[in-house]
């Protein structure tokens, strides 16, 4: 059965530690932070390191793109989600490291799997954020 992008969108809670996060998805970017201390990549972005607790940190342009890590598909959602099953809740393993969960759209959910690549999309979400999904790649 093919999921769509019909899935209602709330416009995110938006403050100072997040906003550049938010903003560059309104340019269709996706980034999480990076350590510039320890080096390591983390989701979600923050000015404080999860690895080493460092607050040298900066936010990283990702390509946007990386694997199933896991999924499932919910036929029945509840509230403002129950017209728009079957949808997909899935674990992203970003290239760049870090596993954010997303919703993933634009495909046949017979056609996926663990390890199937994704790509980020990004859907209006008011005037200050676009919401993130991921799409298999063709």
């Amino acid at each position: 059965m093919k999921i769509g992008n019909d899935f209602p969108i709330t416009p995110p809670a938006i403050n100072p530690e997040t906003a550049p996060f938010w903003a560059a998805t309104l340019e269709g970017k996706f980034s999480v932070g990076s350590c510039n201390a320890c080096g390591e990549n983390h989701w979600y972005p923050r000015t404080k390191c999860p690895f080493c607790h460092s607050h040298d940190t900066s936010l990283l342009e990702t390509a946007g793109k990386g694997s199933i890590y896991s999924y499932t598909v919910t036929h029945k959602g509840p509230g403002a989600f129950a017209a728009a099953g079957p949808y997909v809740i899935a674990y992203v393993q970003l290239d760049e490291g870090p596993r954010v969960i997303t919703n993933i759209v634009d495909c046949e959910t017979d056609d996926l799997a663990i390890g199937t690549r994704v790509e980020a999309v990004f859907f209006p979400a008011g005037e200050n954020a676009a919401v993130y999904r991921f799409r298999p790649t063709a």
